[in-house]
């Protein structure tokens, strides 16, 4: 089939990836523009824009389809279908109806719950046991058109952010061709989403990440997972910030929130109601540490409430 590929992060390349494998004409690809990064604020093109210059397939990178001319250029393109993950533009009806078979989002949760920006931080913050990728048609509203195809996942207790994202993308990669396939033998079966099950995906604000410890230890220990490894959840010690990676619920005595009850081979935090065990730790500028590493160059004791 001809297609329009419309993704930016990392999680949307093995979908691409894969798509080009199974032989489909990818006419373009769209993207978020070139952004500064790193010391020298260098312009870098997403993951998904080397992808396809790498790969020989043209790129564009519209601030928006408001512009009547990148509506007329989607539709020169010629196309069956466009598959969309994780774009990051909200994209007109002008748009969804150019293709002939419409537009196509894979998206890494179980519809309709956490439609939006952060479903797989939000998923693991709210200590959700399942989750999954879904293809489903776009409509105008954000994430609400009907399941055509779905894989559920069982998060890990131990799944931060970065390692379920990891296995959606792979899941979503298998997920793409399998869906086209079906798509052109007009065997796809779209189930429309239930309204009143509707939970939203907001993306997580830096004030946000910060460890609320009077929360119980098991949600504590979700919002580290489901921050880490971007934006990492923090907490502030001695005029400094330190983000915490990994973490794990454990035993410990009774004591106030935020109180150091170990700090000598394991590093342990009491919660509102039970406690957790710091496993990865990071100050600013550094590299990230075991626990046991990062007590032997930050000043902490039983002795101090974080």
């Amino acid at each position: 089939m001809r297609l329009a590929f419309m993704g930016t992060p990392e999680f949307s390349v093995p979908v691409l990836s894969e798509l080009v494998a199974a032989g489909h004409d990818i006419g373009v690809v769209y993207t978020r523009a070139p952004k500064p990064s790193g010391r020298g604020k260098k312009l870098t093109p997403s993951p998904v824009h080397q992808f396809a210059e790498n790969n020989g397939i043209e790129v564009r990178t519209p601030k928006n389809f408001k512009n009547e001319k990148e509506l007329e250029e989607f539709a020169s393109f010629d196309l069956d279908v466009a598959i969309v993950v994780a774009y990051g533009l909200i994209l007109p009806q002008l748009i969804l109806d150019a293709p002939r078979y419409g537009c196509l989002n894979l998206h890494a949760s179980l519809l309709p719950r956490w439609r939006g920006a952060a479903p797989i931080q939000r998923a693991i913050m709210a200590g959700d046991d399942v989750t999954g990728v879904q293809l489903m048609r776009m409509e105008a509203g954000l994430d609400t058109g009907p399941v055509l195809l779905s894989e559920t996942v069982q998060i890990r207790d131990n799944d931060t952010a970065g390692s379920l994202h990891d296995r959606l993308s792979h899941i979503a990669a298998q997920l793409a061709p399998r869906g086209l396939a079906a798509l052109e033998r007009d065997a796809l079966i779209e189930t429309p989403q239930l309204e009143a099950g509707a939970v939203y995906a907001d993306k997580v604000s830096p004030a946000e990440a910060r460890i609320d410890w009077t929360k119980s230890a098991a949600a504590v220990d979700c919002h580290i997972r489901g921050l880490s490894p971007f934006p990492g959840a923090w907490f502030e010690h001695d005029g400094q910030r330190v983000k915490v990676l990994l973490s794990r619920v454990t035993a410990g005595d009774v004591a106030a929130a935020g109180a150091v009850l170990s700090a000598e081979g394991k590093l342990t935090v009491s919660c509102g109601e039970g406690a957790v065990e710091l496993l990865s730790l990071q100050r600013a500028g550094k590299k990230a540490q075991d626990a046991q590493e990062f007590v032997r160059g930050f000043k902490i004791s039983p002795a101090d409430r974080l």
